[in-house]
């Protein structure tokens, strides 16, 4: 239990001494998981197409899920008749909502801002009209009982002008504080940290963030079309500016080789969509870089998915199987390709951790992303 009833504990582990990579756990109401972690996205209450015990096989033990979408639909009555988010879903470990503000922020044309006091915005689903504050987005997250949730914040494009970005930065400094004060359950609060590109206004608005009682800080507003080296960058300055004692979660990010480098600037957790929309469209993720299993080379190959992989999809199929799964438009093809994903990844956080316990991870990943990026030698 953490402070004023909060529960929540992030105990740091172990550093590596060659770069700021560390390993943690994370203690929620519904258990531990071990950081650095990545979180499967469960955007409306499941991780598309595949059993909640699957996800919980591969060995995840925190799932990301949409306020935005879940407020929508079903709805707040609906979650709450269910007995909250994870009794609705099937899920007995840790859950992190956003706020909601990503998803109300990229619909331009459908929202305004309402004088600093939140957000109007118009539903993508029927056209209605919706305010969400600060308050309203604590109380959202708190009924769905998120055991870690995020303040409303506005993402501005990366495009925007500097004042812009101050101001914006500014405003969302506003409404994290008024969300630490609109808490009321034992529910954990991060913080998200602005700023565009710009490092300076980063590293003030990750100084700024950290004074404040936040459980953990995030770094928000990257992997939105900035270049690569823009987004390093960015967040370079903005780890740089956040308390050790806390975790820091960088938020969708990302493809293999970017979460390495991020663990060497010393992040903790990460989420993203891309194992399972990869796995829908035939792209995979393995030990030897990533394969598109449409390609007709595939047609005759006896060989598994992933010959160093011990999921159930490349302990029990072949690609030439996966293949014609995914040319006969087979559903099933989808789920094993995500299936596959899922745990490739989760397999990657525990080959960082070794990594950092080893205290090798400094000269470790750079080699690890080489392998990762990009199409597998063999194609």
């Amino acid at each position: 239990m953490g402070s004023d009833g909060i529960r929540f504990e992030y105990e740091r582990d172990k550093g590596d001494a060659g770069c700021p990579a560390r390993t943690g756990t994370v203690t929620t109401a519904h258990g531990a998981f071990e950081t650095p972690a990545f979180m499967p996205v469960g955007t409306v209450g499941s991780v598309k197409g595949i059993y909640p015990w699957d996800v919980e096989a591969t060995g995840s033990r925190i799932l990301l899920a949409n306020t935005y979408h879940l407020y929508l639909r079903p709805g707040m009555e609906v979650v709450a008749a269910s007995g909250g988010l994870h009794k609705m879903m099937g899920w007995g470990h840790s859950i992190l909502t956003d706020s909601g503000g990503y998803q109300v922020f990229s619909l331009s044309s459908l929202r305004r801002i309402e004088d600093d006091s939140g957000v109007v915005f118009k539903s993508h689903l029927d056209g209605s009209t919706h305010t969400l504050t600060p308050e309203k987005a604590i109380e959202i997250q708190e009924t769905l009982g998120s055991d870690i949730m995020m303040v409303l914040d506005e993402c501005p494009a990366p495009d925007s002008d500097r004042e812009y970005v101050e101001k914006s930065m500014r405003m969302t400094t506003r409404w994290a504080l008024r969300c630490l004060a609109a808490r009321k359950g034992g529910n954990a609060l991060f913080g998200i940290v602005q700023g565009g590109l710009n490092s300076d206004l980063r590293a003030l608005h990750a100084a700024e963030l950290s004074s404040h009682p936040f459980d953990g800080l995030a770094v928000g507003g990257l992997s939105v079309g900035e270049s690569k080296s823009a987004m390093r960058e960015m967040l370079a300055a903005s780890v740089e500016a956040l308390p050790a004692d806390r975790p820091r979660y960088f938020m969708g990010v990302g493809r293999p080789a970017d979460i390495l480098h991020a663990v060497s600037l010393g992040v903790d957790m990460f989420d993203c969509v891309l194992p399972t929309r990869s796995g829908r469209t035939g792209l995979l993720f393995t030990s030897r870089g990533e394969i598109t299993i449409r390609n007709a080379r595939f047609r005759l190959d006896q060989s598994p998915p992933d010959p160093e992989c011990d999921c159930p999809t490349c302990t029990r199929f072949t690609r030439a199987y996966l293949r014609h799964l995914f040319v006969a438009g087979e559903m099933l093809g989808p789920i094993l390709n995500s299936l596959h994903n899922l745990h490739f990844y989760q397999r990657l956080m525990r080959e960082v951790r070794s990594a950092i316990r080893r205290g090798e991870y400094a000269t470790w990943w750079r080699r690890r992303a080489q392998e990762l990026d990009g199409k597998a030698k063999e194609e």
